[in-house]
């Protein structure tokens, strides 16, 4: 336990450091003008339309200004860090009780990490961000503030700073604590107030004309604005209608989003409570910046799913969302980009109002039904360790966390093969070194091949079709049958399939390799991509969608093989094993006749397959054939639970009494 602390500590530091390195490396003067406060310390702060915080946030950051610019930048950075661990640790102990041992040792660490990785801290490290600070100011006031008042005073704090926040007081109010409602409410009319009589013309700029700072920082329908009214405006819609939309969408969010909130925090899930109404508040601003979304991370707390097997869905989904580039995401398709534009978004929205969080008095809160496991396989490597997830497990895996896997997978393969070294020399080198190892061998056919199909067109279009066409298809055809008809089997096929693409990886990094169609005076005709400018060291539009140096191994065959060796192994018809014997087959005919590989390319995609399948041997044993066992759901709380049945009225009460207790106490 003390050793895992300490990595995951230590990750957390390193990415820390890693991210200031990232801010710290522009230059002084640079980042000092991207502070956005126009005229130091004096002019408008609104003025070159930059600076998107509220007067108030003008008012605190201007003294600041007069610090030197290097100071700043390293002042800034480090304190914008600091606050963001601050964050993860009173986040960590705001988990509902009763917590693990394990999670409450490692839930600080872990979430620090998480933040540091995650888009809202990398853009909140800019300089003039203060996303981070509300948030902070927030989670003291609930969990840390002991009096009404000065709780109160922290959250009209963070509501002068970032004005959605102020939903925080009806929550406030909902949940029985008035006094620190009405505190948030007159300390935000306060700050609001001085901010008018210091800055008179600043706040009628900020307020009036541009409507609480729509507009302000860049247009409304950027990219940067994930807010329900930036979607709309990205939809195309403008004018009376569309603001008419956003206010019936904001209210009914909102009105929804409160609800769940104050229906959690008095279930005890204080933190939950918190986040949601976070994501609420940002959903329904004019402008909801992506540097405002840390809420969302925060909202990892509740727990979704009454089977263990699907309980990291929300998390993963959350944490992919988070932190990685929306074309990761969701595949580069015009039909998806509504999507793909509002990612943090659509997860602050299912935070918010959608995902069905569990309350502590659901059976399944702390019992949720357990995963079915095969016996161990007697044929394992006694020297190799069993790690816990290569168990074989008997049923079928969550749907939606097989989806991102694979996609964000496929995503990550494809960036990793397209930056995989490419130069020219090297892969041609490469080229004709495969070419004299072949006729060594006497298997150097590729040549009389490929211009006996030039020369045969029905089959040089046959050829051409089997090329760009089954390569994906047929691999993701096998995985949903074998998902949906054989559980059992699609985890083994699928991991040995991830497998032999890693492996595929390193052949593409380590060497670098010209297919025929790429190599100069051999005279290969390319019938697929047509003729090539080989001349142009960029060969013309085709390197801006892949590397085309990333020849071996060949993975067009590789996953050809796998394919057929599933179905020869599963298919219970010989019709359907001839035909998976026959894909393989067909792929490596079109690969040589096309140019694209060699023929010792078919045997390298051979090679990374088998060791595919021989790594899942020799972790999780034989394959074997079992039966899905049927999995009995509890109908009853655990017998170590009884306080969070309903109507148990002894003891500590129900799980919502004591929830309402610890609201009344806290939030």
């Amino acid at each position: 336990m003390g050793a895992a602390r300490f990595f995951l500590w230590a990750l957390a530091g390193l990415l820390a450091v890693r991210q200031a390195a990232a801010v710290l490396r522009v230059p002084p003067s640079e980042w000092l003008g991207a502070f956005r406060l126009p005229g130091g310390l004096a002019g408008s702060l609104y003025d070159g339309g930059q600076f998107t915080g509220t007067p108030f946030a003008g008012l605190v950051l201007r003294p600041f200004l007069g610090l030197a610019a290097p100071s700043l930048e390293v002042a800034w950075t480090c304190a914008t860090l600091l606050l963001v661990a601050a964050v993860g640790l009173v986040a960590a102990r705001g988990l509902p009780d009763p917590v693990p041992r394990r999670t409450a040792l490692l839930a600080a660490p872990a979430l620090v990490g998480l933040m540091m990785v995650s888009l809202p801290v990398r853009e909140a490290a800019s300089p003039g961000q203060t996303a981070v600070l509300p948030v902070l100011l927030v989670l003291l006031a609930v969990f840390r503030v002991p009096g009404e008042r000065p709780a109160g005073f922290l959250v009209g704090l963070a509501a002068a700073l970032q004005p959605a926040l102020l939903l925080f007081a009806p929550l406030l109010w909902l949940t029985g604590r008035r006094p620190t409602a009405k505190a948030a409410a007159v300390t935000f009319a306060g700050a609001t107030a001085l901010s008018w009589a210091a800055l008179p013309r600043d706040a009628w700029a900020y307020w009036v004309h541009h409507l609480a700072g729509t507009g302000l920082g860049g247009a409304p329908d950027g990219l940067a604005n994930q807010s329900v009214h930036g979607a709309l405006l990205r939809l195309g819609l403008t004018g009376p209608g569309e603001i008419l939309l956003y206010v019936a969408l904001a209210t009914l969010i909102g009105w929804i989003g409160l609800r769940r909130a104050a229906r959690y925090a008095r279930d005890g899930q204080l933190l939950l409570a918190v986040a949601i109404t976070g994501c609420v508040a940002v959903a329904v601003t004019p402008t909801g910046w992506r540097h405002q979304l840390v809420w969302v991370l925060l909202a990892v707390a509740g727990k979704v799913g009454a089977r263990a097997a699907d309980r990291p869905v929300w998390p993963v989904a959350v944490v992919l969302a988070m932190s990685l580039p929306s074309d990761v995401l969701l595949p580069n398709l015009a039909a998806l980009a509504p999507v793909r534009d509002n990612v943090l978004l659509l997860a602050a929205l299912a935070a918010a109002c959608a995902v069905p969080f569990l309350e502590r008095s659901s059976p399944y809160w702390r019992a949720p039904v357990p995963t079915a496991y095969g016996q161990p396989a007697a044929a394992r490597w006694a020297r190799v360790p069993l790690l816990p997830f290569w168990r074989r497990v008997l049923s079928r895996p969550n749907l939606l966390l097989e989806l991102l896997l694979i996609r964000v997978g496929y995503s990550m393969y494809s960036h990793i093969r397209a930056a995989a070294p490419t130069s020219r020399s090297l892969a041609e080198a490469n080229g004709s070194q495969i070419h004299g190892i072949e006729r060594a061998l006497g298997i150097d056919i590729e040549h009389a091949v490929n211009h006996a199909v030039v020369n045969t067109p029905w089959v040089e279009k046959f050829f051409n079709f089997y090329y760009t066409s089954f390569h994906f298809v047929v691999p993701l055809t096998i995985l949903a049958v074998l998902y949906w008809r054989r559980p059992g089997d699609y985890r083994w096929a699928r991991a040995s399939l991830g497998l032999a693409t890693l492996l595929a990886l390193v052949g593409f990094w380590l060497y670098p390799l010209s297919p025929p169609r790429l190599m100069p005076g051999l005279g290969f005709i390319d019938t697929v991509h047509g003729p090539q400018d080989l001349a142009h060291p960029q060969y013309g539009a085709m390197t801006a969608i892949s590397n085309q140096y990333a020849a071996m191994p060949s993975l067009h065959f590789g996953w050809s093989l796998w394919c057929g060796i599933v179905i020869i192994v599963l298919a219970p018809k010989g019709w359907q094993k001839l035909l998976g014997a026959l894909h393989p087959l067909i792929t490596v005919c079109a690969i040589v006749a096309t140019a694209n590989h060699w023929v010792l390319d078919a045997v390298g995609g051979a090679l990374v397959v088998s060791a595919g399948f021989g790594l899942v041997h020799v972790l999780s044993g034989p394959r074997r054939l079992q039966l899905t066992l049927p999995v009995q759901r509890p109908t009853t709380a655990p017998e170590e639970e009884p306080a969070v049945r309903s109507g148990s009225g002894s003891g500590s009460g129900s799980g919502s009494e004591a929830g309402a207790g610890s609201v009344r106490a806290r939030i």
